[in-house]
C-alpha cells in the first residue's frame, strides 16, 4: 500500500478515531496537499465532514510585518469555531521555511500569543477531556529536512519510520506500544516523588495524585512518551537541557534552569539567552506544566522538531508554561515549551528513592 494511504488510514482511524457525522478540521500548508487528499478520502469513507485550512508561503511573516494593533489581536472566526465546536482537529506540519519569522518583531509575536490565551485555554480543556480529538503529525518538506541536516529522501524515511509506516500494519504496532507503555504508566501512577539525575541535572518533584498519560500515537503521530504534570510548587533543583529548544523559529541551546519551590528563579543558555529572557516574562512560563520520558527508540537523532525530539527513546523532557488538564496540572500560560535532555550516558530516574531507569532504559518490567 502507498505510504501516504497508510499514513492517512492511521491518522483517521487510529489517531482520531473519526466516526460518522463527526466534523474534522485540518490545518496545514499547501505543501501537504498529497497527504491531505488521502486523509480527505479516508475521512469521507468513514462518513466524516471535512474542512481544510491551507496556509501559503510566508503567510505568518507577512502578517507579522504588516499587521496593525487591531489585526494582531484578531482571532480567526474559522479557527475559533473549530476549536470550540468541531469533533476532531488534525494539524499537519509542512513548513516552507522554518526561519521565516525568526527576525520578526518579538513584541508582535507576544501580543498574538496573549490574544489567543482564552482560545488556547479552550483548546487545552477540550483536548484534555477528549471533546476535541486532536492529532499533530508531520509531512516531510525540504525545510524540515534541511533543519534536520538530511536530504529530503532521508527525512521522508525518518518520518515514516518514526510512525511505523513501514510495518505491515502500523495500527497494530501502535497498539503494542500502548500496551507496553501502560505498564510504565500504571507503575508511575502509584508514586509520589520523582527525581531526574544526569550530567548537569539533579531535579525532583512530586506527582502525588497527578495522572501519568500513556502517549501512544493518538494525540501526536509519531509519539512514544509517558508524561504528567508536576505539583506546581514541588519542583526543586537544577536541570540542564542538552538538546536544542526552538521557540518561534529561534534556537536556544544548552539551557540550564535553577528551580526553587516550583519557580524558575534563574536561567542561562549557551545560545539564545535573549529568547529565554523574553519567554520568562510571559505569565506562567517560570513554572512547569509537564514532565515526561521519551520512549520511541525508532527516533535516535535530534531534528530540531519537538514533535520528534521529545519522543527520542532514552531522553526526558520538561515543559515550562501551560499544563495539560488531563494530568491534573494547574499551571496556566499562553505558551507550552518543551526542553529535552539525553539520559543514555549515565542518566537515572528515581521514583520514591527507587532506581527505576538507567542509561536511557526503564528497569521495571515493561
Amino acid at each position: 500500500m502507498d505510504l501516504l494511504k497508510k499514513y492517512a488510514k492511521l491518522l483517521v482511524n487510529y489517531c482520531l478515531e473519526l466516526q460518522k457525522d463527526e466534523k474534522l478540521y485540518i490545518k496545514t500548508t499547501l505543501l501537504a496537499e498529497p497527504l491531505v487528499r488521502e486523509v480527505y478520502r479516508e475521512a469521507l469513507k468513514v462518513g466524516g465532514h471535512v474542512e481544510v485550512d491551507f496556509s501559503f508561503r510566508d503567510q505568518s511573516k507577512i502578517f507579522l510585518d504588516e499587521a496593525k494593533e487591531n489585526q494582531l489581536s484578531h482571532i480567526s472566526p474559522f479557527s475559533k469555531l473549530a476549536i470550540e465546536s468541531f469533533d476532531a482537529y488534525l494539524v499537519i506540519r509542512a513548513p516552507y521555511n522554518l526561519k521565516s519569522t525568526k527576525n520578526s518583531d518579538k513584541e508582535k509575536q507576544k501580543q498574538i500569543s496573549l490574544a489567543h490565551k482564552e482560545l488556547n485555554e479552550t483548546y487545552f480543556r477540550r483536548t484534555g477531556n477528549k471533546e476535541l480529538k486532536r492529532s499533530l503529525c508531520q509531512y516531510p518538506t525540504l525545510a524540515s529536512a534541511q533543519e534536520a541536516d538530511m536530504s529530503l529522501e532521508e527525512y521522508q524515511e525518518f518520518v515514516f519510520n518514526a510512525c511505523h509506516l513501514y510495518s505491515e500494519n502500523p495500527e497494530k504496532e501502535w497498539l503494542k506500544i500502548r500496551e507496553k507503555q501502560q505498564v510504565i504508566v500504571d507503575f508511575l501512577n502509584q508514586k509520589d516523588k520523582i527525581r531526574y539525575v544526569c550530567k548537569g541535572t539533579d531535579i525532583q518533584f512530586s506527582v502525588k495524585d497527578r495522572i501519568w498519560i500513556n502517549s501512544d500515537g493518538q494525540s501526536n503521530m509519531p509519539s512514544g512518551e509517558v508524561f504528567s504534570g508536576p505539583i506546581e510548587n514541588s519542583v526543586n533543583g537544577t536541570v540542564h537541557f542538552n538538546y536544542p529548544a526552538i521557540y518561534m523559529g529561534s534556537e536556544v541551546s544548552n539551557i540550564t534552569l535553577h528551580v526553587k519551590d516550583g519557580k524558575v528563579i534563574s536561567w542561562d543558555a549557551e545560545r539564545g539567552k535573549d529568547v529565554l529572557d523574553k519567554v520568562m516574562e510571559i505569565e506562567g512560563a517560570n513554572y512547569f506544566g509537564e514532565v515526561a520520558i521519551g520512549t520511541n527508540y525508532n527516533i535516535q537523532k535530534a531534528t530540531k522538531n519537538i514533535l520528534f525530539d521529545e519522543k527520542i527513546g532514552g531522553t526526558i523532557h520538561m515543559a515550562v508554561g501551560q499544563s495539560y488538564s488531563q494530568t491534573g496540572g494547574k499551571n496556566k500560560s499562553s505558551i507550552h515549551w518543551d526542553m529535552i535532555t539525553d539520559m543514555k550516558d549515565g542518566g537515572q530516574i528515581f521514583a520514591d528513592d527507587e532506581l527505576i531507569y538507567e542509561n536511557g532504559k526503564f528497569l521495571i518490567d515493561a
